[in-house]
């Protein structure tokens, strides 16, 4: 199994003092990394920066250079209320979006098993003309439509376990049957959309999968959403690459969420989709991560640790950040067999 690790320190480059979204939520994944015994088993993977061609198959013209003329001028403005854009964003924010696209492509060449993009700014709240939600470009929408535009593949699955609902993702692909986009979020908090009735419209009815979370469902809360319902689904639309927007607010320890989730939830939720992206045959075991949320140090690198380990085949370990302090909430049966039942799966599925 050959995984890749695709990083670069321009990403640090894009900061705003005080603000959740800092560059040390990288360096702690990268200090993690060259404590932990995983590092000399990944492949490094230089990211490319995205061409502007490419970027507006997603993000309008006027949207790119916006922020492009925003950080020439120094930076400094906020974005919808909680994004801001420095002097280095915009190459930063370029080479995030290239950097998942640069892991794509050599996912879909053979060139790697899989991999995981430690790029920032995040992406899956931006949509096509706006910034928002920490997000500047929406990388794994920009990856998601060069896959298909471009490298020959013919459907795309999105599972985004983020603690926040990706509506710029949703926004993108809403009418596009040629992307399936699988979302597991907190409700109740922003950004306020991913209702479990936005199911597309036209031809992609269906193709947008939304489960509203109560908090505290915790790891088997997680696992059961999964099997009864993403997995199933795939199934069915038979996706020829699996992207994950992976976030890891989700954790118990976060200070933005009440999801309960553990570091082990997190290596289960990668080992679900490595053996979807294994079983399917028209997956070929492609599947590439790339890095949203997550606030607590701590819980980041290890969850990024714990996604990595997956992507290379090991076995669960020892979580080093231990139990939710709280009990964790059961998903009720009913609510499942609601979802399901929306999405047409029936009791064998």
């Amino acid at each position: 199994m050959t995984t890749a690790i695709l990083y670069h320190p321009l990403y640090l480059e894009h900061y705003q003092p005080g603000h959740p979204e800092s560059p040390e939520r990288l360096k702690a994944i990268m200090a993690a990394l060259d404590a932990s015994p995983i590092k000399p088993r990944l492949t490094q993977w230089e990211p490319q920066p995205i061409s502007l061609e490419r970027l507006c198959r997603v993000h309008t013209r006027d949207y790119v250079a916006n922020i492009r003329d925003v950080a020439a001028s120094g930076g400094d403005t906020w974005h919808g209320g909680e994004t801001y854009v420095c002097a280095q964003s915009y190459a930063a924010a370029l080479l995030a979006a290239g950097g998942l696209v640069s892991l794509v492509e050599a996912v879909v060449r053979g060139e790697v098993n899989n991999g995981f993009a430690l790029v920032r700014p995040p992406g899956h709240h931006a949509s096509p003309d706006r910034g928002e939600g920490f997000c500047l470009f929406n990388n794994v929408a920009v990856a998601a439509r060069v896959a298909c535009d471009e490298l020959g593949i013919s459907r795309v699955l999105i599972v985004d376990w983020d603690l926040h609902h990706g509506q710029g993702t949703q926004y993108t692909f809403y009418d596009d049957p040629t992307v399936m986009y699988c979302s597991a979020h907190q409700w109740g908090i922003y950004p306020g959309t991913g209702w479990w009735s936005e199911i597309g419209e036209g031809a992609a009815r269906g193709a947008t999968v939304n489960v509203p979370l109560s908090p505290g469902i915790g790891d088997a809360g997680y696992a059961r959403v999964f099997d009864e319902l993403f997995i199933p689904l795939a199934r069915r639309f038979k996706p020829e690459l699996i992207l994950v927007s992976a976030g890891y607010d989700t954790h118990w320890l976060d200070p933005l969420g009440s999801m309960t989730v553990t570091i082990g939830g997190y290596g289960m939720m990668t080992r679900k989709l490595v053996a979807l992206a294994n079983e399917l045959p028209e997956a070929h075991g492609r599947i590439a991560v790339t890095l949203e949320g997550g606030y607590d140090l701590k819980a980041q690198a290890f969850g990024a640790l714990a996604t990595f380990g997956a992507l290379l085949g090991d076995a669960d370990t020892a979580d080093p950040l231990g139990p939710p302090r709280h009990r964790e909430s059961p998903l009720e049966q009913k609510y499942l067999d609601q979802l399901r039942g929306l999405h047409g799966l029936g009791k064998d599925q």
